[in-house]
């Protein structure tokens, strides 16, 4: 139990429904969908797409989406509705001029795949109808959203890289919008009108698409309206990989899920330190993140390139990697200091009264992602193909129909004791060690959802330790002596959400306060 003495928040508690997400109108927008009868995907489709207006800088309708969903008779299916690159799309010109794809220029844009995804699991899943749905996104990208203190930070931080029309959409006369300024978007507010009477064709084609296409052809990308009609979400069957006496699923590449088994699986082979925020538990997890993120970024690529997923999940992988591992000495990291993976992302879980989950992550890749939005309807556009490498014949090449690697992962753990726990965490390419440091904090520590979000993070990434103020001061000597490269980051690390369905059937839920959220129950 929390120490009442000092600020926090309590796990909140419910028995019919919950949502667990980054903002609040959005935790109440899908409270108040299950209360009209809609399941726990209407909900979570609802308020995610609202994410993209309280938001606008960490995701939106020109992004991809990833989820996991829990049915009520136990099944659980995974869906990937990431966008791939357009069919013109060419390695070489790209590589005649640059080392790594240009975050910001029209070749990191691919085709947005999260409408899709949405229109696919409404229409396999939900109950609602698709307007009652959007009715909440449709009205308050008209109405106007008062902007949230994180959102104001990262608005001040990344407002700068908005260009051309998406400056008149997202800036107020030309300058980072403020803490409490009304956002509206009315253009998005007509193409939800348009999907919600046409499903994905009033998105991917007609009026939409061609304002899309056009805009991006303008700015010298090839993208056609063939690639846009063309898009396309998948099933696919989750991985699924133990951890002591529990069990992490993780939705198989493009997506990074791998990455935090084979971190998970390298502390499994080690006992829990006595101190959970202590310097030795976070030295083991940087080392572990370092050997991980380089067998990811080696492997992890458009699952239909993809050659080497089990010896990346096997076991006996990990205990040889966890061999390499000195408890007392940093050793080098591998992976250079890139922006190409990186950034801004909202997840949000929701469960029904039939005990249905959903795990879905949805996201522009960095803040305001490429920084282009489309002329007429100002879509913005991700930029999301910054995951991929140029080097040549690698499995992540960028190529025409590909799909990148993806930092954006949902996760859902079942417990030994038979809960089920939808989470997920935030911060791009720390998402990997932040579900494993997640699951780690929940089986090996016994924190409860909301302790387990609160607790201290630290991130080894391209030769530093990232570590946040929440530790003592003795943690950050501790890791200065085993030779780590200390560094305070400007803002905390990433955040998260999660919801634990107790064998009772209690809902317990969590929120990160490194964002504007809340869990909300009824």
């Amino acid at each position: 139990m929390r120490d009442f003495h000092k600020p926090g928040r309590s796990t909140a508690y419910a028995d019919q429904g919950m949502c667990a997400t980054s903002h609040p109108l959005a935790a109440q927008t899908a409270i108040a969908l299950l209360q009209a009868g809609g399941n726990a995907v209407d909900a979570a489709i609802g308020a995610a797409i609202l994410l993209g207006l309280c938001e606008p800088q960490s995701t939106g309708i020109g992004g991809d989406m990833f989820a996991l969903v829990a049915q009520p008779d136990g099944k659980i299916i995974g869906l990937n509705a990431s966008g791939r690159a357009p069919a013109g799309i060419d390695a070489d010109a790209i590589r005649a001029n640059h080392s790594d794809i240009p975050l910001y220029d029209v070749a990191a844009v691919t085709v947005p795949g999260a409408v899709d995804g949405f229109c696919r699991l409404h229409s396999d899943h939900g109950q609602l109808s698709l307007d009652r749905v959007l009715a909440p996104s449709i009205h308050y990208a008209e109405a106007g959203i008062p902007v949230a203190p994180r959102v104001a930070f990262d608005y001040e931080q990344s407002g700068s890289v908005l260009s051309g029309h998406a400056r008149s959409i997202f800036l107020h006369n030309d300058a980072p919008l403020p803490v409490g300024a009304r956002f509206t978007a009315p253009g998005q507010a007509e193409i939800l009108r348009r999907v919600a009477a046409q499903g994905r064709a009033g998105f991917y084609e007609g009026e939409v698409a061609e304002d899309m296409v056009a805009s991006l052809r303008a700015l010298g990308g090839s993208h056609t309206l063939d690639d846009f009609a063309a898009t396309e979400c998948n099933y696919v069957e989750p991985l699924r990989s133990s951890y002591r006496d529990a069990e992490l699923l993780e939705l198989p590449p493009n997506g990074q899920g791998a990455t935090a088994m084979l971190i998970l699986n390298m502390i499994e082979t080690m006992d829990p330190q006595t101190d959970p925020f202590g310097t030795m538990r976070a030295h083991l997890e940087a080392e572990a993140t370092k050997l991980g993120y380089d067998a990811r970024d080696r492997f992890i690529a458009d699952m239909d390139h993809v050659t080497r997923l089990d010896h990346m999940l096997s076991k006996t992988t990990a205990k040889n990697l966890a061999g390499l591992i000195d408890p007392n000495a940093a050793m080098p990291d591998a992976r250079a200091a890139s922006d190409n993976v990186h950034k801004d992302t909202v997840y949000i879980t929701v469960v029904d009264k039939d005990r249905r989950a959903v795990s879905l992550i949805y996201s522009i890749f960095h803040s305001f992602g490429s920084g282009f939005a489309s002329d007429k309807f100002g879509v913005l556009f991700q930029n999301r193909g910054g995951g991929f490498t140029l080097e040549a014949g690698h499995p992540n090449e960028v190529g025409p129909g590909k799909r990148p690697m993806h930092t954006i992962i949902p996760g859902m753990l079942k417990l030994g004791d038979g809960s089920l726990m939808p989470f997920g965490v935030m911060g791009g390419a720390y998402q990997s060690t932040g579900h494993a440091r997640f699951v780690s904090n929940v089986v090996d520590y016994g924190l409860d959802p909301q302790a387990a979000i609160d607790a201290p993070r630290s991130f080894a990434e391209a030769g530093h330790i990232k570590v946040e103020r929440g530790y003592a001061q003795d943690v950050n000597d501790g890791l200065a002596a085993k030779g780590h490269d200390v560094q305070i980051p400007a803002t905390a690390v990433g955040g998260a959400q999660a919801i634990r369905i107790r064998p009772d059937g209690v809902l317990e839920g969590g929120s990160d306060p490194r964002k504007d959220g809340i869990a909300l129950g009824y």
